[in-house]
C-alpha cells in the first residue's frame, strides 16, 4: 500500500534524529500543469464520447421508429434507396451539432 511505502521512507530518513514515524498520509497531490491539463483534455473526451454515443443511439432509435411510423400508417411507401436518404438525412438533423436550414424541394421526389 502506498501508506505503507510512504511511513517506512519517511521512517528511513527520521531515524537518526530519534522520530518514530507513527501514519504518513499524502494530504495534497498536485500534478505539474502540463500533466493536468492533459488529464483533463482526456477526461473531456471521455465525456464528449460518452455524450455523443448517447445521441448516436436516440436518433437509431428515433429513425427506426419514423420508418415503422410511416410504414404502418402508410403515410408514404419508400423504396430502399428514399430509406437510406431519408435516414441519412434524419441522422444528419439529429446528431449535428448545428441548427439546421430548412431545404424546399421543388421537384418531384422521383
Amino acid at each position: 500500500m502506498i501508506s505503507d511505502a510512504l511511513s517506512k521512507e519517511v521512517q528511513s530518513r527520521l531515524e537518526d534524529a530519534g522520530v518514530k514515524v507513527i501514519e504518513a498520509r499524502i494530504s495534497h497531490l498536485a500534478y505539474s500543469p502540463e500533466i493536468a491539463n492533459a488529464m483533463l483534455q482526456r477526461q473531456q473526451a471521455t465525456a464528449i464520447i460518452a455524450a455523443r454515443e448517447k445521441i448516436v443511439e436516440g436518433a437509431v432509435g428515433m429513425v427506426d421508429m419514423a420508418l415503422e411510423q410511416l410504414s404502418e400508417k402508410g403515410i408514404v411507401e419508400l423504396d430502399e434507396e428514399r430509406k437510406a436518404a431519408m435516414v441519412s438525412n434524419l441522422l444528419v438533423v439529429l446528431c449535428g451539432d448545428q441548427n439546421t436550414q430548412p431545404i424546399i424541394n421543388a421537384g418531384s421526389l422521383y
